[in-house]
């Protein structure tokens, strides 16, 4: 009876008093601040990219629209004419195919020697590990020119090979390097396959060696575990480092002018006849334009493909 009474009594307080037993008010909610931090701290950056970077790049795409004519000069007329005729020219269909097929083949040369090169180096132990990598990354502290030449001295027909191998017998007339296709792709490699392993080395140290002795106690052979547990772990790094020598390869210019000469075009080689010895400068920024928007749709078209193929190893 005493416990009706109080819960009638309760009952009838919260009636005369409404806000008694009411929830407390929200607070309003403070604007939410923008933070600007971040964006300060890399204004200096981005503003060096954008003057050092993205400012020549603009330029160069102005000046491919202009017109050009050995007796008038440059003309600021804005047209497309300069990519008309590169489209409808068959000669620079050849410069360009020839230029993106001998980045891919330096590419898929550069995997085939840096990846198994940069697995040996990590399965090796110190002081071999150390001396091994220094001998691999010690090019990259050599001019590019310099190491073209020791090529050229190497092969040429005059070349310390050839005239080794004629003295021999082996062969009657020297091997034709210079000048040649597999010329440029030989010294390309050599340039650039250092790109490669530091690519696949950074891959591999997040590798767990545990794993590979886990899958050989579990029965499989070598060639399993390097094409099952090995492969998909490294394909990232194998990506990366495909990226970066095909842009590489794709846009050289020292290598294959001086192995390739004059009779061997590549784009990089046209575009720098153009600006300075036909001096058709909107014609040779034409090139460049091509040649970057060309490099930028294959690197990332492989990319997605690669990506959604592994789609396991990236997530």
């Amino acid at each position: 009876m005493s416990m009706a009474a109080s819960t009638e009594s309760q009952v009838q307080a919260t009636a005369a008093n409404p806000s008694a037993h009411a929830p407390p008010p929200r607070r309003p909610r403070r604007p939410r601040r923008w933070p600007w931090t971040p964006y300060l701290l890399s204004a200096p950056g981005l503003a060096l990219f954008a003057v050092l970077l993205l400012v020549p790049l603009v330029m160069t795409f102005l000046l491919s629209l202009n017109s050009f004519s050995f007796y008038g000069g440059i003309e600021n007329v804005w047209q497309l004419g300069n990519y008309a005729d590169i489209i409808a020219d068959s000669y620079f269909h050849e410069v360009f195919l020839r230029t993106f097929r001998i980045a891919a083949v330096v590419t898929l040369l550069c995997a085939l020697f840096g990846a198994p090169e940069a697995y040996i180096l990590r399965r090796m132990t110190s002081p071999w590990r150390g001396l091994c990598l220094l001998i691999v990354l010690g090019p990259l502290l050599i001019s590019v020119v310099s190491r073209t030449l020791g090529w050229a001295l190497l092969f040429g027909s005059t070349g310390l090979v050839n005239q080794g191998l004629m003295a021999l017998g082996l062969i009657a007339t020297p091997i034709e390097f210079m000048y040649t296709e597999t010329g440029v792709i030989i010294a390309l490699t050599h340039v650039l396959v250092p790109f490669m392993v530091l690519s696949v080395w950074a891959s591999l140290q997040r590798l767990d060696p545990q794993v590979e002795n886990a899958a050989l106690s579990l029965g499989a052979g070598p060639l399993t575990v390097m094409r099952r547990v090995v492969l998909p772990q490294i394909v990232p790094g194998i990506l990366s480092g495909s990226i970066i020598v095909f842009a590489l390869a794709a846009s050289a210019f020292a290598t294959p002018a001086i192995i390739g000469g004059r009779r061997l075009k590549v784009a990089a080689t046209l575009a720098y006849d153009e600006f300075l010895n036909t001096l058709n400068w909107p014609l040779g920024a034409t090139v460049a334009v091509l040649l970057l928007i060309a490099n930028a749709v294959i690197i990332v078209g492989c990319n997605r493909l690669v990506e959604r193929r592994y789609k396991q190893v990236f997530e």
